[in-house]
């Protein structure tokens, strides 16, 4: 009898290479930059920051003159008070934040996100830290790759401490738009901070640094939605940031001063310098990407090495892709650059602007609501008069002090009771209790409408009129 062993059971190929959910991160040593656009983004941090840090230190009319005063539910903005009620004006502020990304993405691709995107400002911030404690980009990479030391632990810790410093520094400041700086302030000797000001201080400072300092990159590559859908607002006569590949290909190594025709190559010479300079690590002559974050720092570094070789400046540029296919020049862009998409999104930004600026001009400067209390209803007492009841929250909107007189129409013979003014502290509120009296035959069972006029007593012209109701007892 013939007896085979089993076979062994085939053993599973091995899972192809590259076949992972998530791609292991290779650090990007970025090659500092110098040049127009550079000049451009420093602008911009300088700008944004110098905004950011200097406004809660500004002082208008005795107080902080941008604060978002949560505990008595104002926003201070110069001169300016918004209360509950105006949450409809930061409606309109984000629409126009909509908008203007809308329009500007259409015209010139990722403008916010090259030059004045936080996460950008603060990346380059930091890498200007990384940059003076531990050198250019090959004393960097050769640092890394060293053995712990002494001195790479004293630069390290440097660099750390340094971030540390900007990054609590800067949620110090975040907080102080939402708390009286003047209260913080007094509150770091003792660290006497509230626990939702010590949380933000903290948390705020903790994500600057893991978002600036750690992750960079990789929050505009896997983080960031706008570089997801970045596409739909783009056209072929957007402006983006590209490589002209029939003048630099095909691309190599020569001399100085060799002609590009004569080494039979283009433009380019693989330098790889544009690669070097990119924040997020991708290389711009693949085409456009959705790592690109449109900060043109591979426009200055490219026109340098151009300039070095002796070639014309624009291999890498600022250009459209119907620029380049059709040979345009910079007249025929700049003349598509009015196109319908833009020209909508051109006048609907206008005219929300100006909707806005005019609702601020002409914004109320006194607000009452009325509520008609409801624990006494119409009532008869003496004289043979009918009374009701109304409780009046006055909102002094402006920062001077006022006095308010009252006044009421629309039944013959109606009146309040007592005193009929209020002196109301600036930028406050005052609640006023008034009784309404009407004489007892002067208007219909059921409900009456009636008209409370409030106006300030040094200013009888400026009016405010409200209207409720008047009960008749059945």
């Amino acid at each position: 009898m013939n007896s085979t062993a089993p076979n062994p059971s085939p053993k599973a190929p091995p899972p192809p290479e590259g076949d992972t959910l998530y791609a292991v991160r290779q650090k990007v040593y970025v090659r500092a930059v110098t040049g127009l656009f550079a000049n451009w983004r420093w602008a911009l941090v300088w700008f944004t920051q110098i905004v950011f840090y200097g406004l809660p230190w500004l002082q208008w009319n005795d107080r902080q003159a941008v604060l978002f005063h949560l505990t008595e539910r104002k926003f201070y903005i110069f001169g300016w008070v918004f209360w509950p009620q105006d949450v409809f004006f930061l409606a309109i502020l984000l629409i126009i934040s909509a908008y203007a990304l809308f329009f500007f993405t259409a015209i010139a691709g990722r403008l916010w996100c090259g030059y004045a995107c936080p996460q950008t400002v603060y990346t380059e911030i930091f890498m200007w830290i990384e940059e003076k404690i531990e050198g250019d980009r090959n004393k960097r990479m050769k640092l890394d790759k060293a053995p712990m030391s002494p001195r790479k632990l004293g630069i390290k810790a440097a660099k750390y401490g340094a971030w540390g410093a900007v990054a609590l520094w800067t949620g110090f400041t975040f907080v102080g738009y939402f708390s009286p700086m003047s209260e913080l302030l007094a509150s770091v000797a003792t660290l006497g901070f509230g626990p939702w000001e010590m949380f933000w201080i903290l948390f705020y400072g903790a994500f600057t640094y893991l978002f600036a300092g750690v992750m960079r990159e990789q929050v505009c590559k896997y983080m960031c939605p706008y570089a997801r859908f970045q596409a739909v607002m783009f056209d072929p006569d957007t402006l983006v940031i590209t490589y002209d590949e029939g003048r630099g290909e095909p691309r190599g190594a020569r001399r100085k001063g060799v002609d590009s025709a004569t080494a039979g190559k283009g433009d380019c010479v693989d330098c790889g310098i544009c690669v070097q300079v990119c924040p997020t690590g991708i290389d711009i002559r693949n085409g456009l990407q959705y790592e690109c974050i449109g900060c043109a720092a591979c426009i200055d570094a490219c026109d340098q090495v151009m300039d070095k070789v002796g070639y014309p400046r624009g291999l890498i540029r600022y250009s459209t892709e119907n620029a380049i296919k059709r040979g345009w020049g910079t007249k025929e862009i700049i003349g598509h650059v009015f196109r319908p998409r833009t020209l909508v999104y051109g006048t609907v930004l206008i005219a929300i602007c100006v909707a806005f600026v005019w609702g601020l001009a002409t914004r109320d400067p006194l607000r009452v609501d009325i509520i008609r209390d409801r624990a006494s209803l119409g009532r008869e007492v003496a004289g043979g008069m009918i009374e009701n009841v109304y409780r009046l929250q006055v909102m002094n909107m402006t920062e001077v002090p006022r006095n308010f007189v009252f006044d009421v129409k629309g039944i013959n013979g109606i009146q309040i009771a007592g005193d009929h003014r209020v002196a109301v502290e600036a930028a406050a509120t005052q609640a006023v209790t008034l009784q309404v009296l009407v004489p007892y035959d002067a208007g219909k069972p059921g409900a009456n409408e009636i008209v409370f006029e409030i106006h300030p007593e040094d200013d009888p012209s400026l009016k405010l009129f409200e209207k409720t109701t008047f009960l008749f007892p059945r």
